[in-house]
């Protein structure tokens, strides 16, 4: 529960910078396609943040297999949603530049996918090879 309240704050302050920086700038097409992606993917980050609960750490650990929720569909929806949120922001900045980060963070995160994949199956077995079956990513 305390790490649940910790992520809310973050994400509060988060976004009350967000918003503060964003009312000082102009409002072009491109930035309102940046927060069109990066919103919704951002909210979906959170709710699978808060689906994990207790489960979530920042180096795999495996101590519960999380099936429901966003994660009943989904193996690693705070990867997809966080790629996404980051796709966004990118594109909100107007600076394509930045696409080198993203190009470098994707091959990491699937990197740290499989290793969590491959801690979760050791701990769960057929379990996880069932749950893996019925999800994408």
């Amino acid at each position: 529960m305390k790490l649940n309240i910790v992520t809310l704050v973050v994400i509060v302050v988060a976004l009350l910078l967000f918003a503060t920086y964003s009312m000082n700038i102009p409002w072009t097409p491109l930035r309102i396609v940046g927060v069109a992606i990066a919103l919704p993917a951002f909210t979906l980050f959170c709710v699978a943040r808060v689906q994990l609960g207790r489960s979530f750490s920042i180096e795999a650990k495996a101590t519960e297999l999380v099936t429901t929720g966003l994660y009943s569909r989904i193996r690693n929806p705070i990867y997809l949603f966080g790629a996404i949120m980051i796709l966004g922001v990118i594109i909100w900045t107007g600076k394509p530049i930045l696409l080198l980060i993203y190009a470098i963070l994707i091959p990491l995160q699937i990197v740290r996918a499989r290793k969590e994949s491959a801690i979760l199956a050791a701990r769960f077995g057929d379990a996880y090879f069932d749950y893996k079956k019925k999800t994408w990513f």
